[in-house]
């Protein structure tokens, strides 16, 4: 009997010494309709390791609509995230618990919490007990979005909040990086990605609950040259997805010239992360 469509494509990429990599990419949906979220968790659910809804659209938008959202996402094994930033309006007006409620009612999995917030007068362990209470995972952003680029002097301080939170039961630490990788967190004016403030958080934190904010193809990119391909990026749009993972997997006619993504070819085996 012939083999069908499916089953050839993970063959070939066996045979061409692609690795089989778990879900490694956060994706955010910046407010799409519902059938094209429906379309991308059809298309790539697969390989998202979880779906932000992201910034406070879904706040405003039609509430049938994110439920059919959320009820996509569920169904394709696809955890949902909330954006910091609705937290962090909610917490500065004194109504985190409302939003706790809200976000835990509604379906969502986890919740964003962010550093330029979370230090008035909360702590980790309070907000990680009252969403644990309700059912929600906790991820942390570490690095203030409007505070620019981060200082030698000021990484080894994230790491140590980093691993507070870690400890208080965070799920995961976000680094930022906004929508523009342009003077804030690990990028400078230029978009350079900081190798050595990178490496910091990774010795310290380990790749398996640290994630790289990567709005954009170079900060994107610059990840994966340096890293190779198990390092977690978010902050990629839906449509960016497939062109970040053949990029993780060597398949992109740049990531083919670097040596910690090129395929090792055929006879070499496939390699899992």
């Amino acid at each position: 009997m012939a083999q069908s469509r499916e089953s050839r494509l993970p063959e070939f990429l066996d045979a061409l010494g692609v690795p089989r990599l778990p879900a490694l990419t956060s994706p955010f949906d910046p407010g799409y309709d519902p059938a094209t979220l429906e379309g991308h968790l059809e298309q790539s659910g697969h390989l998202m390791k979880s779906l932000k809804i992201s910034m406070a659209c879904w706040q405003i938008a039609s509430e049938a609509a994110l439920l059919r959202k959320l009820r996509a996402a569920r169904k394709a094994g696809v955890k949902t995230c909330t954006g910091g930033g609705p937290f962090e309006v909610a917490t500065t007006l004194g109504l985190m618990d409302a939003y706790l409620d809200l976000c835990a009612d509604l379906g969502f999995d986890r919740i964003e919490a962010g550093q330029g917030f979370a230090a008035k007068n909360l702590t980790a362990e309070e907000i990680c007990r009252k969403a644990t209470a309700r059912g929600l995972e906790v991820q942390f952003e570490v690095g203030e979005k409007h505070s620019g680029v981060f200082t030698g002097d000021e990484v080894p301080e994230m790491i140590a909040l980093s691993k507070r939170w870690l400890d208080a039961g965070a799920e995961a630490i976000v680094v930022e990086g906004r929508e523009s990788a342009l003077n804030v967190g690990l990028f400078d004016m230029s978009g350079q990605l900081d190798r050595g403030s990178a490496d910091r958080f990774v010795e310290e934190l380990g790749f398996d609950r640290l994630i790289f904010e990567a709005p954009n193809k170079a900060s994107q990119f610059a990840f994966l040259n340096h890293f190779g391909p198990v390092v977690q990026l978010s902050n990629v749009r839906l449509e960016e997805l497939l062109r970040v993972e053949i990029y993780r997997r060597g398949l992109h006619s740049d990531a083919f010239q670097q040596d910690k993504l090129r395929p090792s070819g055929p006879g070499k085996g496939s390699v899992s992360a």
